[in-house]
């Protein structure tokens, strides 16, 4: 796919940022009704351009690196998803500071993401100029070693109908909360590279969940009362059109759906393409529907992806945080920690300093999922919970909001509580935050120490037990959803 532009409206990149900067207006003086468009200034319209993975040698500032690694970033993106636009690579990286700058981590592959035995097979038929078929294929296998679905999600976490048939575009692994993926929202601005729904992006259909029908949405909410939150995902459900999402949205505010208490809508897109929420052709439009939601009660979150400071350093970002703040919508912060590009107590505690004083709620920090590159980014669960202990440490009350180290595996979000010692052995500390069974949440349990160990399926129940207080009813529990 060659580089594609978009008509959207954004700011000049930060080469050109004073000039964008006398160039905004204030929005009263642009859109007639002020309450349609709750926001202090309007950014320059421009094009949204966005590099893939056939795009790499089209951009410039790849030109500073060597042939070598060039090619690494082409035989990694031809197996892992490559997605860049041009605001990520003029305001957010350093190029100064390539490879190290992390968002050049987070957004452009590097060889490490595969295995070694992954990548020289891929590599080998790259450069032997292979058949397509050949080369497909040992894609594909490639792919569904790299565990597409991690946490059971499409054999446990998606619902099925009355005649035990699935649900497409639907997941309800808890309780209170139902997931859904509209197909139009199944890309990103750009991709990072660490991605656990990277499988949403590489064009399989069998690896992907998405819906484009509201109705199936709207039948599941209507029978499931027990649900309390609707949370819209992708990919990025802010790529779509605003139109879209209000079809999907708007009739949640009939009466019939007054259980549905909390909308989310989670997106990067603060991040990767802010000026999605200034100037965008339906920016305005955006802004009221969400305006729209909370006036008629609904609590509106927008969950935000964050993984380092930098990405709340721009002009644009500030505005479009003040702009949906405006609308009565709560941004909540959350992101994985991650080797290579915030594995410092340091960088999460200018994360959720700058959070707090840009008025965003910082909420997770995840531990990164088994995977995909998982052996290129993950951290030792004891050095998560140190890199977390020693961030919280200096921050205000405030920024304590932010739970974590936190894995969201098959049985639920288990939190790293701390590591102690009882009885004479060192133990982690660990609870559920939620669980499949609500009986579990906030339940402490035990782990024997490891310091190796970076997920809970290398964990040990502590004390010589058996097994987890838990790990009988899941164990049943997943026997009856593999059946089913």
């Amino acid at each position: 796919m060659s580089a594609q532009v978009h008509a959207l409206a954004a700011p000049t990149p930060r080469t050109a940022a004073a000039a964008a900067t006398a160039r905004a207006v204030p929005i009263a003086a642009a859109v007639p009704n002020p309450r349609a468009a709750p926001a202090a200034e309007r950014f320059a319209p421009m094009s949204f351009k966005v590099f893939t993975a056939r795009d790499l040698d089209r951009i410039p500032q790849l030109a500073r690196l060597s042939p070598e690694q060039r090619f690494e970033m082409k035989v990694v993106a031809a197996v892992l998803p490559f997605r860049v636009n041009q605001y990520v690579i003029d305001e957010l990286i350093d190029w100064a500071d390539v490879p190290r700058d992390p968002i050049f981590q987070l957004t452009f592959p590097q060889r490490g993401m595969l295995a070694s035995e992954h990548y020289e097979r891929i590599a080998r038929l790259i450069e032997g100029d292979a058949d397509k078929d050949a080369l497909e294929a040992a894609i594909a296998e490639v792919r569904h070693a790299l565990n597409p679905h991690p946490a059971d999600q499409m054999q446990m976490n998606m619902p099925l109908d009355e005649h035990g048939k699935r649900i497409d575009g639907l997941q309800h692994k808890y309780r209170e909360t139902v997931l859904f993926f509209p197909s139009q929202g199944q890309t990103c601005h750009a991709y990072c590279s660490f991605c656990f729904r990277w499988a949403q992006f590489v064009g399989d259909k069998e690896l992907r969940i998405a819906s484009s029908e509201a109705r199936v949405l709207q039948d599941y909410l209507r029978t499931h009362t027990e649900v309390t939150d609707l949370l819209v995902t992708g990919g990025d459900p802010m790529v779509m059109k605003t139109r879209h999402l209000r079809e999907y949205l708007e009739p949640l505010l009939r009466p019939e759906f007054d259980h549905i208490q909390t909308i989310r809508i989670g997106s990067k897109a603060l991040t990767f393409w802010p000026h999605r929420f200034l100037g965008a052709e339906d920016a305005d439009d955006l802004m009221r529907l969400l305006r729209q939601l909370v006036e008629a009660g609904k609590h509106v979150a927008l969950m935000a992806h964050y993984n380092h400071w930098k990405e709340l350093e721009t002009d644009a970002a500030h505005a479009a945080i003040r702009r949906i703040r405006a609308t009565g919508a709560v941004i909540r912060a959350q992101g994985p920690l991650i080797a290579h590009i915030n594995d410092d107590p340091a960088a999460w505690a200018r994360l959720w300093k700058t959070e707090v004083r840009l008025g965003l709620v910082p909420y997770y920090m995840f531990v990164e999922r088994d995977t995909g590159a998982r052996h290129y980014f993950e951290v030792p669960l004891a050095r998560a919970w140190e890199i977390y202990q020693q961030a919280i440490q200096q921050v205000s009350g405030l920024a304590r909001t932010a739970r974590g180290p936190s894995m969201s595996a098959s049985p639920g979000k288990v939190e790293i509580q701390g590591v102690t010692e009882i009885a004479g052995e060192k133990v982690f500390v660990l609870r559920f935050i939620q669980g499949r069974n609500p009986d579990w949440v906030q339940r402490p349990f035990f782990a024997r120490f490891d310091e190796k160990a970076t997920w809970l399926d290398q964990l040990a129940p502590a004390f010589g037990e058996a097994k987890w207080f838990w790990q009988d009813e899941y164990e049943a529990i997943r026997a009856e959803r593999l059946v089913g």
